[in-house]
């Protein structure tokens, strides 16, 4: 969708569609107030009829105000004006967005960017509209034969800024673009079927971002490679499938070579069963969306791509199926690992940290400045957090501060757990180095436990468990492109040469 940026009297703009906000008991914006006064007090006549309080996420649509060259002005209600910030800021957008796609609006000019929203600059604002705009606009219909798309979709919406925010209005456009491609980008992978989006299907997809952008380069390792190399916790959880695992790389390259990169390590579970330890039938359709840190490791690489950063990402995507055929790995084997530790499988459904181990030692050779993982990990994860916050866990304090606040920058959260040694007793086996489970007690902990046993040599390092945030269940489930725009803010701040 093509987005620009006005600064000339909203009123006077010839557009389907004017958005405008007004505050709790009635209160108009200043964009409210200018367009009440160019119609003559058009809007507050309306409004003393009682049909908008101005509450969140209540509107009223008005044909044919005098004095305004739009087709409609659309009154959208942002509550409590002192209490406007980026989180409810993001809302109204949404259900603006929701209401102009409705109403078969083709282009809109909208006031709301305009607004003062508490802790943001015109540049976060703006960004900040952009996300929420092509995120309420997103649709997967890949598969209907009758694709569920608005019969007059929005096409066009011009942000309507003061002359001195034009500037930091247009910066901020030009990032959200970016991310929201990559979130895109995310969600159109996981939200694939199984069948479709096999770990073959992702290798394709990874040589095509290397086709589109000269920046980022491809490789993409088989199970001979693999084994080669001595991963055997990864080659253990695909033994069971008929579709081959791949290791993808991409490596992004905006920076001086030089430069030390940020490496992404995504788990790419295409399909989870579980295993021989197999999961219970319900909803387990929705374990296409195992592979939902994968898909964040290619968002986020088309997003700095598309937005060109200085700086240098490298995306590492362990790929498989976990499935119960009878080669597969069984309750009780024995691993052997890239890095040279042993592993007993005590549950052959805890698969992510077995492929992800392999990964991290394997992105040693890219002599990162910081590793950061992402992956549905864990089942606990939803029951400790919900699907407000992703788990964050790291030995490192100075980058759980990056990310926590990178997290609040960019509305996509995550909140720190422990990782004290003491969990680690948990993992304990008779027979190997460690289990790769350490039973119901903290399960979210022990799991990011097992993987910091293989990330003893990055002193940047951190884990993200993804698994309540990348995905929303129910009537309307499907993935929802976390954490892309964590990382992306993330890396912004702390990846980018100046």
């Amino acid at each position: 969708m093509d987005f620009t940026v006005t600064t000339a009297d909203p009123a006077t703009r010839k557009t389907d569609a004017l958005v405008v906000a007004v505050f709790d008991r009635r209160r108009l914006s200043d964009a409210a107030a200018a367009i009440d006064e160019a119609s003559n007090g058009h809007i507050k006549s309306v409004l003393a009829d009682g049909d908008l309080d101005g509450k969140p996420e209540t509107s009223l649509t008005l044909y044919g105000v005098p004095g305004v060259k739009a087709k409609r002005v659309v009154l959208v209600g942002c509550g409590k004006s002192g209490e406007l910030d980026l989180r409810t800021y993001r809302r109204a957008t949404t259900f603006a967005t929701r209401l102009l796609e409705r109403s078969g609006a083709a282009t809109a000019v909208s006031c709301l960017p305009d607004l003062r929203v508490r802790g943001a600059d015109a540049h976060a604002v703006a960004r900040a509209t952009v996300e929420a705009t092509e995120a309420a606009r997103y649709r997967f219909d890949e598969f209907k034969s009758k694709p569920e798309t608005p019969t007059h979709p929005l096409k066009g919406l011009v942000l309507a800024v003061e002359a001195d925010a034009r500037k930091a209005s247009e910066a901020g456009i030009a990032e959200a673009r970016a991310i929201a491609a990559g979130v895109s980008f995310c969600k159109d992978l996981a939200n694939r079927p199984a069948n479709v989006c096999t770990p073959t299907h992702l290798a394709e997809q990874a040589g095509a971002l290397a086709r589109e952008f000269d920046t980022i380069t491809t490789t993409v390792l088989e199970e001979s490679d693999m084994a080669e190399l001595g991963m055997g916790a990864l080659l253990a959880v695909s033994r069971g499938s008929r579709q081959p695992a791949k290791l993808i790389t991409m490596e992004y390259r905006g920076a001086r070579t030089d430069t030390k990169p940020v490496v992404l390590v995504g788990k790419g579970v295409t399909f989870d069963s579980g295993g021989i330890s197999i999961k219970p039938a319900a909803a387990m359709d929705e374990m296409k969306y195992d592979m939902g840190g994968a898909a964040s490791v290619f968002g986020a690489m088309r997003a700095c791509a598309e937005m060109g950063i200085r700086a240098n990402v490298v995306g590492v995507v362990p790929s498989t199926e976990n499935m119960p055929d009878g080669n597969a790995t069984r309750p009780g084997d024995i691993l052997h690992t890239m890095s040279g530790q042993t592993v007993e499988v005590l549950n052959t459904d805890a698969e992510g940290r077995l492929i992800l181990c392999d990964a991290l030692t394997y992105a040693k050779r890219f002599e990162p400045d910081a590793v950061l993982d992402m992956a549905t990990l864990t089942g606990a994860c939803i029951i400790a957090l919900g699907a407000h916050a992703s788990a964050l866990l790291t030995r490192n304090d100075g980058m759980a501060k990056h990310l926590q606040a990178a997290g609040e920058k960019s509305g996509d959260r995550c909140w720190r757990l422990p990782l004290w040694d003491e969990y680690q007793e948990q993992l304990k086996s008779p027979f190997a180095d460690f289990a790769n489970v350490g039973g119901r007690p903290a399960g979210t902990i022990t799991a990011a436990c097992f993987l910091a046993r293989f990330t003893r040599d990055y002193d940047r390092w951190a884990h993200l468990d993804i698994a309540g945030t990348a995905w929303t269940s129910g009537a309307d489930k499907g993935a929802t492109g976390r954490p892309v725009p964590l990382l992306m803010q993330y890396i912004l701040d702390h990846h980018v040469q100046a």
